[in-house]
């Protein structure tokens, strides 16, 4: 795999994983949201959240720079590289949510950040 194309794979996912970070403030900010329940009611209380806004965005660009990803690489090596969001959003979630990370949940993005690399190293 080209550097370019494995590049091009971490922005994608980065952007995937912000994108769950930004949903998930939107839900933390979004005191007073109507339930599911009421899904007219929740829509237009969450219209204007700007944080449901910049997730969404963010899924969108993730998706057009996966179209690039799959056009470079094949679908067994492009898709598990995809666990790498595991890692990413560990990481978003400590630094803009404040959640903890035990050691459990280390030595499990250990085991994935290994694979990744074991798959990157044999894509021809």
């Amino acid at each position: 795999m080209s550097l370019s194309t494995f590049l091009l794979i971490v922005v994608s996912v980065t952007l995937n994983a912000l994108a769950q970070v930004a949903l998930r403030k939107a839900m933390l900010v979004a005191d007073g949201v109507p339930s599911i329940r009421q899904p007219v009611q929740l829509a237009l209380a969450l219209s204007g959240n700007v944080w449901l806004w910049g997730g969404m965005t963010c899924y969108a660009v993730s998706i057009g720079l996966w179209l690039a990803v799959l056009a470079r690489a094949p679908v067994s090596v492009a898709y598990p590289m995809l666990s790498i969001g595991y890692v990413i959003a560990a990481a978003l979630g400590v630094t803009f949510l404040g959640e903890t990370v035990g050691v459990a949940r280390i030595a499990g993005i250990a085991l994935i950040c290994g694979g990744v690399f074991l798959i990157a190293r044999t894509a021809g």
